[in-house]
């Protein structure tokens, strides 16, 4: 993998008003592929290598499942080949995705996510758009899907770069990208964008009043953040720091309540911010899968109570907030 497998989006994104920010973009993903880059990278293009061709097929962005119907079954050889090298990218987190039949059953139904913002949200047709920390890309494609001009995805964990890579292998957009960039990756002076995701990432975030700040710059005035993020109830002075994990995972450092994040997005500058979902996240849509083998949300949650995670915090319960840049 290297700036080659970015390009034709990044010529893409040129003829766009982002085009002064492409040479910087470029560098940054150079930086981030660098010599020491990660230790299983190697194995994981060997996989991307191994992707058999498969018959042409209808690309389908707008429905649960992201991918490519066929017109009939794959040959039963094919087929082993095409598990095998997508098994060889596990874990699976975001999607589902489909491939001539072939459904990665991934940990997260993200389908849910997308079914209860897309009504909501300003409509993406023709729109630039950034999805911060997009995993592989699941929301992006959907993006895409509703009529988005360009998506920009980025992600610094590179086997979700490669994921969705071997998706694409398939579908060939060149309209969508994932870029192995974190948001501090990018142009200090980048902004523009119609449309700005942040999905799952403020809570991941040492600093969430900088978050916001970032996610701030990078919209053009009148763009629409989309933010989504783990809540928990209470008024506008409560916000929960876990003093260790939050539901087994290392890496959360603030929860804020909605009221609290209806507050940081106006201290921000955000206006016309609307709550528009508050629901808690079931063990069926986050749960371990066979594209998925490692413990999952059922795991961490309270077995005799499970409003509680099992390090007695309030089970996660997600908001979406919609909000403008004046």
């Amino acid at each position: 993998m290297d700036l080659t497998s970015f390009e034709p989006f990044l010529a893409r994104l040129s003829a766009t008003p982002l085009a002064p920010w492409v040479g910087e973009l470029s560098s940054a993903v150079l930086a981030r592929l660098g010599p020491g880059a990660h230790g299983d990278l190697g194995r994981w293009e060997a996989a991307l290598a191994a992707l058999p061709d498969c018959p042409d097929g209808l690309v389908s962005l707008d429905r649960s499942c992201v991918g490519l119907q066929g017109t009939g079954p794959l040959a039963a050889e094919v087929e082993s080949r095409l598990r095998e090298a997508l098994m060889g990218l596990h874990p699976w987190r975001k999607g589902p995705f489909c491939l001539h039949g072939l459904r990665l059953d991934t940990e997260w139904r993200s389908d849910w996510k997308w079914d209860r913002l897309e009504q909501v949200i300003a409509p993406l047709t023709n729109r630039l758009v950034l999805d911060v920390g997009c995993g592989n890309g699941y929301h992006a494609w959907r993006m895409l899907g509703a009529g988005a001009r360009l998506v920009m995805g980025i992600d610094p964990t590179l086997l979700f770069v490669v994921q969705f890579l071997a998706i694409n292998r398939y579908l060939g957009r060149e309209d969508l990208a994932v870029l192995p960039l974190g948001i501090e990756d990018l142009p200090k002076d980048l902004g523009g964008f119609d449309t700005v995701f942040s999905m799952g990432v403020l809570y991941h975030r040492h600093s969430p009043m900088d978050h916001l700040a970032d996610l701030y710059r990078l919209l053009r005035p009148g763009g629409e953040l989309v933010l989504e993020t783990l809540v928990l109830e209470g008024d506008a002075r409560q916000a929960l720091v876990p003093p260790g994990r939050y539901a087994g995972m290392r890496n959360v450092w603030f929860i804020p309540s909605v009221a609290s994040l209806r507050v940081w997005l106006g201290r921000r500058g955000f206006t016309g911010i609307e709550v528009v979902d508050v629901t808690p996240t079931s063990v069926n849509e986050q749960r371990a899968t066979d594209w998925m083998r490692f413990q999952s949300l059922p795991d961490h949650l309270d077995p005799q109570d499970p409003t509680r995670t099992i390090e007695g915090l309030p089970a996660p319960t997600r908001a979406i907030l919609i909000a403008r840049r004046p």
